[in-house]
This record gives structure tokens, sequence and C-alpha cells, in this order.
């Protein structure tokens, strides 16, 4: 039961454009680190549609590091490990994409093609719909949807939750 939750948070909808990360580690089945970033996306830009959903703006970010000055922090809690998240597509798409605009390719970080999926598990096991949001409320998971440290939180509790179903 060692794993590592990720989700990110983007500010239009480019796939390089991470304006937050949040990152849950997991040892023995208990969270014993979390991390979270602002992240400023490339020249700052965001889309209404995302700030509606996150409520991150351009003022949150604009003394935030840049993607390539979080990379590192990133890189030290995922290489190597079992990446979860709930739509793992998305936010491997992010990091690939990301990682892709500083120059740095995905497999400098040692993880799979394809990570662990709490939406695709959670849909396996008949959950209609299958949301971050409705699996956590389910299970009595405290979750501030959007925010991309609870978000990972949320990711990782499910997570373990179908790890001990299975």
């Amino acid at each position: 039961m060692n794993y590592v939750a990720i989700d990110f948070e983007t500010a239009t909808s480019k796939r390089n454009s991470v304006c937050s990360v949040g990152i849950v580690t997991v040892e023995d089945g208990e969270i014993i680190e979390e991390f979270h970033a602002l992240i400023q996306p490339p020249n700052n830009e965001y889309n209404w549609h995302n700030i509606q959903v996150h409520g991150i703006t351009e003022d949150d970010t604009i003394n935030s590091p840049s993607f390539e000055h979080v990379y590192p922090e990133i890189k030290k809690r995922l290489a190597g490990k079992i990446t979860v998240a709930h739509n793992e597509s998305f936010d491997r798409s992010v990091l690939k994409n990301s990682m892709l605009d500083i120059g740095i390719d995905y497999s400098d970080i040692d993880l799979p093609e394809k990570w662990e999926c709490t939406l695709k598990i959670y849909k396996t096991m008949g959950y209609q719909p299958a949301k971050l949001n409705v699996c956590c409320e389910y299970h009595g998971i405290e979750l501030q949807h959007h925010d991309a440290l609870s978000d990972a939180r949320g990711c990782a509790k499910l997570y373990k939750i179908a790890l001990e179903e299975f």
C-alpha cells in the first residue's frame, strides 16, 4: 500500500497550463506527506471557464514559480512510484505536456505509460456516476472539489478503499 496520488488544475484548456498541483504520498496505507504548489501557467494566462471551476486567477499565481521551478519537487515525489489520479489520462497528459514544454522527456520521471485510475476503478465497481466528489461523498471523505491537494487526498483515500475491497 505504497503509492502517490496527484491532481493538477489547469488555467486553460491547454494541457501545459498547470496552475496548481497537489501530491499525497501514502506508505503502508497511511498518508505520510502532502505537497501543494500554485504554479504560474505560461504567460499567466487563464480562461474564464477554468477560473469558474477551481477559483484560481492570474492574481493568485502572478508571483508563483513556473512549472520548471516546481518540477524537481514533483519528480522527487513521483519518480518510480505507483502513481494514482482520479482521471489519470488527464493528469498524466498535463504532466507530460508541461514537461515537454520545459524540454524534459517523460522518461525522466520513470513512470509507466498508464497510471492507476480511481475513476476507472470505481466505474468498474459499479459507481454511477464515478466522479471524484460523488465517490468521496459516498465514502464520507471530506473534499474541497477542484482544490488540487484536496482532490489528491480524496483520490489517495479512494484508492486505499479500492485496494482493501479487491
